[in-house]
């Protein structure tokens, strides 16, 4: 009998229940009231990719977690090409809406980690960037802090925590505007 952390794919209730904290955490209101991410498809696509994108970088440094990754991805894809349908973008058009999201995800991807790697401010340009459309410093400053303050409890968890589904998320209301 394989352990359930060594086992070559990741269970779906597990990636399920994963991806749920991941969207629940997204949508909390506390994003687009005091943050000031736009209420839109756009503003919500980009709180839940930022929150996928810190699951996971910190899952990627886990070799025996990458059936993890890989079905938590694929998860997200699944319920992005839901979304669009359930939205009326017709059948012929999903494909390309696809790519676009596949290219801007691919992107903020890119801005986040080298914002993570870099400087507080290296991170709040490239969530200004995305996330603002290039406005707001201030917002996008807290959201930095706000997404460092995830990376950094991201990495105190153990892989058979992270295997197991346990996931939470710091209370966004908490990460101080200032200072």
């Amino acid at each position: 009998m394989k352990l359930p952390l060594f086992r070559r794919s990741a269970r779906p209730d597990t990636i399920s229940v994963l991806y749920g904290t991941i969207v629940a955490q997204a949508r909390s209101p506390c994003f687009y009231r005091e943050y000031a991410v736009a209420d839109t498809v756009n503003g919500r696509f980009d709180v839940l990719s930022l929150h996928l994108i810190l699951v996971l970088e910190r899952i990627s440094r886990e070799p025996s977690l990458a059936g993890l990754s890989q079905g938590l991805f694929d998860r997200f894809w699944r319920d992005m090409d839901h979304n669009l349908r359930e939205m009326g973008v017709g059948d012929l058009s999903v494909p390309k809406k696809m790519r676009e999201l596949g290219e801007a995800y691919y992107g903020r991807t890119k801005a986040y980690r080298l914002g993570l790697a870099g400087t507080d401010s290296d991170l709040a340009q490239a969530l200004a960037r995305n996330v603002y459309a290039g406005g707001n410093a201030q917002a996008s400053v807290r959201l930095a802090r706000y997404a460092r303050r995830v990376a950094q409890d991201l990495d105190t968890r153990d892989a058979h925590v992270l295997a197991s589904g346990a996931l939470r998320f710091p209370d966004p209301a908490l990460t101080p505007t200032a200072g």
